[in-house]
C-alpha cells in the first residue's frame, strides 16, 4: 500500500478547512436573514392584517355608533394566535393605548426607540427584545394607521358615501405606533436545526473533499509508481535479455518459467518452446543433478563448475551459480540458474598448459638435439667411407646406405625439434595471400592428383595483400595440405578458402577435406609435440603450425568428424 505523506494530510487540510468554513458561515448568516426576513414580512403583514379589520370593525359599527367600536377587543382577539406575544398600540409618547393584557393599558413601551420618528414610518422595523423570562422576541414595530384606505382602485370607486366619509374621518387621537411581538422559538430551533443540518453536511462535504484530494494524490502516486516499476521491468528487462551470462528460473515443480538470450545460444534452446516445460527435458542432466542437491533447509547459493553436451553432442564446459528463488513472505518459489559457457576458457587452459609443456620440452629438447647432432655427424661420415669402400660388395653397399638414410631421418627429426623448441623468429613483408595459396596447391598437385584427390580454391573474398611472414606461412600451408592429402587414400576433395572476416581487422583460410576425420577424444591433443595418429610421421608438424601462427598473433582451429572429413581454420590479424 502507498503511505500517506504527513505533508499531504496538513495541505489537503489546509486547503479544504476555510473553504468549508466560509461556506459554512456564509450559509448560516443566509439563515439568519432568511429568518429576520420572514418574521418581519409576518409581523408586516399582521400589522396590515389587522389594520384592516379596525378599519372593518368601525365600519361594521357605523349603525350604533364609532363609540363602541372596541380596538381592545379586536387587538386581544388578534393577539390570541400561538406565534404572536403581544400586540402594543401606544401613542407617540410610549404610552400603552391598547394591548393584548389589558392590564398593561396606561403603561408605557418602546420608549427606548426614537418614538417621533418610528410615528411616521410607513415600512416596519424590528428589533429583538427579550421578555420578562428572558427569552428572545422578535418585535416588528411601525406607524399605526387604521383609518387610512388606498386610493383609487376598485375599492375606491366601489364605496358608498358612508364608507368614504368614515374613511377620511381623522385617526385617532395624536399619533399611534403598533408594536408585534413575535415568538422566536420555533423558528430559533428550526434555525438551530438547519445549523447541525449544516453544520453535518460540512463536515460531510470537507471528509470528501479529504478524501478526493487524498484518493487525486494516490492516484498520482500509483500512476507514478507504476511508470516507475514499469520502466524498472522494462530496464531489467533490458538487462537481463543483454546480460553475457545465462540465466533460467525453475519453479519449485522444476518447470522452466524464463531463458534469457544469452541462454538460448548456449543451450541452444528457444525460449518460447523451452518455457513451461520440465528442467529435464531442457537443461543438461548435470545442471538438472545440480538443481536437486540445493538443499531446501540449508545452503542458498551452490557454485559449481560442470561438463556436459549440448545436443548435437558437442561438449560443453560450464560455471553453474544456483540460489533460491524468495518471494516477500520468504517462500521458495523456485530457482535461479545463472551459468557461463567456460568451453572456450577451459580450451584455452589447456592451451596454456600445452605451451608450458612445450617450453619445458623445447629446452629439453635443444640440449638433447644438440647432443645427438654430433654423433649423426660421426655416423654418418663412418657410413659414406663405408659405403665408397664396399662399394663393390653389393651387400655392404645397401648396408652402408640404409645407414646414411636413417641417419639423414634421424637428423630431419633432430632439425624439426630444434625448430619446435626454439623461440619463431618471423620476417614478415607485404604478401599477396591468394599468390601464396596457389603456390602451395601447385605445389602438392601431383601428388594430390597421384591420390585421385580433387583441389579446390574459392579465393574471391580473401584480401589482397596481408603482412606475414611469407615463408612460415607456406610452410604452414604445407605442413596442412599434405595432412589433408594423407588423410584421404580413397581419394576425396581438398579446398581451401581465404575470407576477409567483417570490420577488416583479421583473416581467416578454411582448410577442408573429406577424409576419414579425428576421433573426439584426439582432437584435444593434436597440437601436443609427439602425438601422431599416423603410422609414419614424427608429431611434429602441427605443433610447428601451432608456433607459427601464435607467433603471428593468430589462431588456429580443427573441427572433425570421424567418417566426414576436417576443417582446420588459421585466423591471423591483417
Amino acid at each position: 500500500m502507498l503511505a500517506i505523506p504527513p505533508w499531504i494530510i496538513l495541505g489537503a487540510l489546509a486547503f479544504l478547512v476555510p473553504i468549508f468554513l466560509f461556506w459554512t458561515l456564509h450559509n448560516l448568516n443566509k439563515q439568519k436573514e432568511d429568518m429576520i426576513m420572514l418574521l418581519a414580512e409576518k409581523g408586516a403583514a399582521l400589522i396590515r392584517s389587522f389594520e384592516a379589520g379596525t378599519r372593518t370593525g368601525m365600519m361594521g359599527m357605523m349603525g350604533r355608533g364609532a363609540g363602541d367600536f372596541r380596538l381592545q377587543h379586536l387587538l386581544s382577539e388578534t393577539a390570541q394566535q400561538t406565534d404572536i406575544l403581544y400586540l402594543v398600540v401606544t401613542n407617540d409618547r410610549g404610552l400603552i393605548l391598547a394591548h393584548n393584557d389589558p392590564t398593561r393599558v396606561g403603561d408605557t413601551h418602546g420608549t427606548e426607540l426614537d418614538l417621533q420618528r418610528v410615528s411616521t414610518l410607513e415600512a416596519v422595523e424590528w428589533r429583538q427584545v427579550p421578555d420578562l423570562k428572558g427569552a428572545k422576541v422578535f418585535e416588528v414595530f411601525r406607524r399605526f394607521s387604521p383609518t387610512q384606505a388606498p386610493t383609487g382602485g376598485r375599492e375606491g370607486r366601489f364605496r358608498g358615501p358612508r364608507q368614504r366619509e368614515l374613511l377620511e374621518m381623522p385617526p385617532l387621537e395624536g399619533k399611534q405606533i403598533i408594536f408585534v411581538g413575535l415568538d422566536m422559538a420555533p423558528l430559533e430551533e428550526a434555525r438551530r436545526e438547519d445549523m447541525r443540518h449544516t453544520l453535518l453536511m460540512a463536515l460531510v462535504l470537507l471528509l470528501i473533499g479529504f478524501a478526493g484530494v487524498v484518493f487525486l494524490f494516490l492516484a498520482q502516486a500509483y500512476r507514478t509508481t507504476r511508470t516507475s516499476l514499469t520502466r524498472i521491468k522494462a530496464f531489467s528487462d533490458r538487462v537481463v535479455e543483454k546480460m553475457p551470462v545465462g540465466l533460467t528460473v525453475v519453479d519449485e515443480d522444476g518447470s522452466v518459467l524464463s531463458l534469457n538470450r544469452a541462454a538460448e545460444e548456449i543451450l541452444e534452446q528457444s525460449s518460447g518452446q523451452a518455457v513451461g516445460r520440465s528442467s529435464a527435458d531442457i537443461l543438461p542432466k548435470e545442471m538438472v543433478d545440480l538443481l536437486s542437491e540445493l538443499n531446501p533447509d540449508g545452503q542458498e547459493v551452490t557454485d559449481r563448475e560442470i561438463e556436459c553436451k549440448r545436443p548435437d553432442g558437442r561438449p560443453l564446459d560450464l560455471d553453474v551459480s544456483v540460489s533460491v528463488l524468495l518471494d516477500e513472505a520468504g517462500m521458495r518459489k523456485g530457482r535461479i540458474v545463472l551459468f557461463r559457457d567456460m568451453t572456450e576458457v577451459q580450451a584455452l587452459k589447456r592451451e596454456i598448459e600445452t605451451s608450458r609443456r612445450l617450453a619445458s620440452l623445447g629446452r629439453l629438447a635443444a640440449g638433447v638435439a644438440h647432443e645427438i647432432r654430433n654423433p649423426l655427424s660421426s655416423i654418418k661420415g663412418l657410413a659414406t667411407y663405408f659405403k665408397e669402400r664396399y662399394k663393390d660388395h653389393q651387400e655392404d653397399k645397401n648396408t652402408a646406405d640404409i645407414m646414411i638414410n636413417e641417419v639423414d631421418r634421424l637428423n630431419r627429426a633432430v632439425t624439426q625439434l630444434l625448430e619446435l623448441a626454439r623461440p619463431v623468429a618471423l620476417q614478415k613483408k607485404q604478401t599477396s595471400i591468394r599468390a601464396l595459396i596457389q603456390h602451395s596447391l601447385k605445389t602438392i598437385e601431383r601428388e594430390a592428383s597421384s591420390r585421385g584427390i580433387l583441389t579446390r580454391a574459392d579465393l574471391s573474398s580473401s584480401p589482397n595483400e596481408v603482412l606475414i611472414d611469407p615463408d612460415k606461412m607456406s610452410q604452414i600451408l604445407l605442413n596442412l595440405c599434405i595432412n589433408a592429402l594423407e588423410a584421404m587414400n580413397q581419394g576425396g576433395t581438398l579446398s581451401v578458402s581465404c575470407v576477409e572476416e567483417a570490420g577488416g581487422k583479421r583473416f581467416k583460410i578454411l582448410i577442408r577435406d573429406t577424409g576419414s576425420g579425428i576421433e573426439q577424444k584426439d582432437l584435444e591433443h593434436i597440437f601436443d609435440p609427439y602425438f601422431t595418429t599416423k603410422q609414419t610421421g614424427t608429431g611434429l608438424g602441427l605443433a610447428i603450425v601451432h608456433n607459427i601462427v601464435q607467433a603471428h598473433g593468430g589462431e588456429v582451429k580443427v573441427e572433425s568428424e570421424p567418417g566426414e572429413g576436417t576443417t582446420v581454420t588459421v585466423m591471423m590479424p591483417l
